[in-house]
């Protein structure tokens, strides 16, 4: 690997920062940190290549795009935990799924587009049958204290409901968000490229993502740039039994703790009494379970648990009005209409 040297750097930081919706990106940042389009796209390949620098896309927000999402927790027959994991997988909406040290075994996340017809909860009733769960528990996002997304824990936020402010998208911008998840060619006319064989245009597909930034659906346009946590190889997910009338207080005081990369407040169940959830990482188990430990010593609470992932089934980003979640809600929306006629 070539090492990095001040030019980069200096890419990297533009590149990380808001990519030019302009017809010419490229040019543009090289206007804005003296370096030729030939280069910033010469630099940029060679950041890829070596894993600095993953994708040149947009980051959106799934809430206001109208989705709906739920963390789940699911028990099911040790023996055919890999065939159940493997049904669950096959929904384009799941984002992780991970087996962990608990009788609720498989968790995942699940998101749907505000064009499903199953809907969130059809289609979490849908996938346990299918993976033949014992019971499953959806825990939706009560209320969020911290979340980071630099990690791959953006999807365990799991809100149930869409943004209040929701404004529902056109198809020529829903078409255009299918483009903008697509990594951006490093062309000089990059726009150009991505609406090649499409039904849109280079200047619609600006225009849109100019609207989707105005409108706060679309976070931001840039690098996806890899995250270097050295030694960091444990993760837990720490869960609580918090009395209700506290828990916007310890949900609060755990978040201060920079130890701690998400909090989240979520509903119980009479088999499942945990509500507040932290994501911790560290070095090893024993120190995530040091972590766990002393954050029940700074707010008294003795009712927890630390769960860990055993196995990792899915881990990937979702891919926002995909094609193929449309064609299995076709397939399985189907097959449930012949089931519940017959």
């Amino acid at each position: 690997m070539q090492e990095i040297d001040q030019r980069d750097r200096d890419l990297l930081g533009a590149l990380q920062g808001e990519l030019p919706l302009s017809s010419t990106p490229y040019a543009v940042i090289g206007q804005m940190i003296d370096m030729s389009e030939k280069e910033v796209i010469k630099r940029t390949e060679r950041l890829k290549r070596e894993g600095l620098v993953r994708a040149l896309c947009a980051q959106f927000d799934m809430r206001a795009l109208g989705y709906r999402s739920c963390l789940v927790a699911a028990r099911v027959h040790a023996e055919r935990i890999d065939e159940a994991a493997n049904a669950i997988n096959a929904h384009p909406g799941v984002t992780q799924n991970y087996r962990r040290n608990h009788d609720f075994n498989l968790w995942f996340t699940l998101a749907v587009s505000p064009s499903s017809r199953l809907g969130l909860e059809k289609t979490i009733e849908v996938l346990a049958e299918e993976a033949e769960c014992d019971v499953v528990r959806p825990l939706p996002t009560l209320k969020l204290f911290k979340s980071s997304s630099s990690d791959g824990h953006e999807m365990l936020a799991g809100d149930a409901e869409p943004h209040p402010d929701y404004t529902p998208l056109t198809p020529a911008e829903i078409e255009a968000v299918r483009l903008l998840q697509r990594d951006l060619p490093l062309q000089p006319r990059p726009f150009d490229a991505l609406a090649k064989n499409t039904t849109l245009g280079a200047d619609q597909i600006l225009g849109a993502a100019r609207a989707l930034l105005q409108r706060g659906q679309m976070r931001r346009f840039g690098a996806h740039i890899t995250a270097r946590k050295p030694g960091f190889s444990a993760s837990a997910m720490g869960v609580w039994v918090v009395p209700a009338d506290r828990a916007d207080e310890l949900g609060a005081k755990m978040s201060q703790n920079k130890a701690v990369s998400h909090c989240y407040l979520r509903p119980t169940y009479a088999d499942w009494p945990y509500n507040l959830y932290t994501i911790v990482h560290g070095r090893s188990v024993d120190e995530c379970e040091s972590i766990v430990n002393d954050l029940a010593i700074d707010t008294g609470l003795t009712e927890k648990q630390a769960l860990y992932p055993t196995r990792e089934y899915k881990k990937a980003r979702i891919n926002y009005f995909s094609r193929e979640a449309e064609e299995w809600e076709g397939a399985h929306g189907a097959q449930r209409a012949a089931t519940a006629a017959s």
